[in-house]
């Protein structure tokens, strides 16, 4: 596996959003999905050791990183629209692998389900599924960032100017150890996170779930995903665990996966190999 690849970075005006997004290697397209308070920077490390084997794509999310920051849009299915317009309309891509991480998940899983015959295989990365059936999506409260950026004008009030005090806390505490997120990533992250349109988009992404678990509940009635997922939880820390694993099994037909084992929340930085070796294991060329 490649070590050193040229990460090359682009930007994309769609329908309604200007995306930034970074490639590098060759292969099979393979997009992969940020989470919160993070970047496309947090998959830096995989792409590096998966380069040879794919194209790799990935995109900061609608209102975060250097992407565009519209007021609204924020719901999973529409950020799933920017990407397929980015990925089918833009690079012209008919096909691809797919991951996503933290609330990168929830939008990689509404683009598989929007669009199952273009995902050959599908990731989910220490998250659980908004509207898989367990009203208990915030661990009974011990996630409890969740309904405090779900309150209306609150956090950004007090957060203001405190960006890295508050987004300093979930990098040194979510993972397996406090620099589980090393010092190059977090100066990454609060260069964008600090602007409060970005951080204003952030807490949208939260302030959509209501809305997301009910889209989700009516599109899984119809039937559960097809596509064959991946799921991973971290084993440690703030790891989700097994968690993962059963949300996805609740959602989509076809699911393996368990616990990556010295991570926690921040697999793609904690356990950039691991993560790299599942990937290469599970995204074949198979149909």
């Amino acid at each position: 596996m490649s070590e050193n690849p040229e990460f090359t970075h682009h930007r994309v005006t769609l329908s309604a959003v200007t995306l930034h997004y970074v490639t590098c290697g060759r292969g099979r397209p393979l997009l992969l999905l940020h989470g919160w308070p993070q970047s496309w920077f947090e998959w830096r490390k995989v792409m590096s050791l998966l380069a040879d084997r794919y194209c790799l794509i990935a995109p900061d999310l609608r209102g975060l990183g250097d992407s565009s920051r519209p007021t609204s849009g924020y719901d999973v299915f529409t950020v799933a629209g920017d990407l397929w317009e980015l990925m089918h309309a833009h690079l012209g891509h008919q096909r691809f692998h797919l991951a996503g991480h933290d609330w990168g998940g929830p939008v990689a899983f509404a683009l598989a389900l929007a669009q199952s015959q273009a995902i050959r295989q599908l990731a989910i990365l220490d998250v659980a599924i908004p509207g898989d059936g367990n009203p208990n999506i915030s661990q009974g409260g011990r996630r409890w960032h969740h309904a405090f950026h779900q309150t209306a004008d609150l956090p950004e009030a007090l957060i203001a100017g405190r960006e890295d005090l508050y987004l300093g806390w979930f990098y040194r505490n979510y993972g397996a150890r406090p620099d589980a997120v090393d010092d190059e990533a977090i100066a990454e992250y609060l260069r964008t996170y600090r602007d409060p349109d970005a951080f204003r988009a952030g807490l949208a992404y939260y302030r959509n779930l209501p809305a997301d678990i009910a889209a989700i509940e009516a599109a899984v009635a119809r039937g559960k995903l097809a596509v064959p997922v991946l799921a991973l939880g971290g084993g440690a820390g703030w790891g989700r665990g097994e968690e993962t694993l059963a949300s996805c099994r609740r959602v989509a037909t076809q699911v393996e996966g368990g616990v990556i084992a010295d991570a926690g929340h921040w697999l793609p930085e904690e356990q950039p190999a691991a993560i790299a070796d599942a990937f290469a294991r599970f995204f074949t060329d198979d149909d």
